[in-house]
């Protein structure tokens, strides 16, 4: 994986960062203190943050952004980044009053959706060779 797509990668951390974040409606400051210990000597924590603060910036709908996101994992393909991504996600959600019903369900689909494609193009590639 180039530099550049890899930033790119992390930026698209950012924006589902900030998904999780606002699905329950807004940004708690528990939230973006957990946002903060989560980027604390992480070697791409300017683009994640720059990106989560843009997406803020606009008042980004959680929706949209997921959609965005996961459309951008699909076309890279599979990645071990994606591991960290929610763990990631999972402590965002945790941050404040616990894991809501629509954090939980944004969290759970990021993994299917992604497992699903990826099994998908698998068993493509096993019928080309097959």
């Amino acid at each position: 994986m180039t530099i550049r797509t890899k930033a790119k990668l992390y930026e698209t951390l950012g924006e589902l960062l900030y998904a999780v974040a606002k699905a329950d409606g807004i940004v708690q400051n528990e939230e973006k203190a957990a946002l903060t210990d989560l980027l604390k000597g992480h070697e791409w924590a300017k683009e994640i943050q720059w990106s989560f603060d843009y997406e803020a910036s606009k008042n980004a709908e959680p929706e949209d952004l997921y959609n965005k996101v996961i459309s951008y994992c699909h076309s890279l393909g599979p990645s071990p980044e994606y591991k960290e991504f929610i763990r990631s996600m999972q402590a965002i959600a945790e941050a404040a009053n616990g894991v809501d019903r629509r954090e939980s369900r944004m969290i759970h689909s990021f993994s299917k959706d992604l497992v699903e494609r990826f099994l998908r193009d698998l068993e493509k590639l096993k019928n080309r060779k097959g």
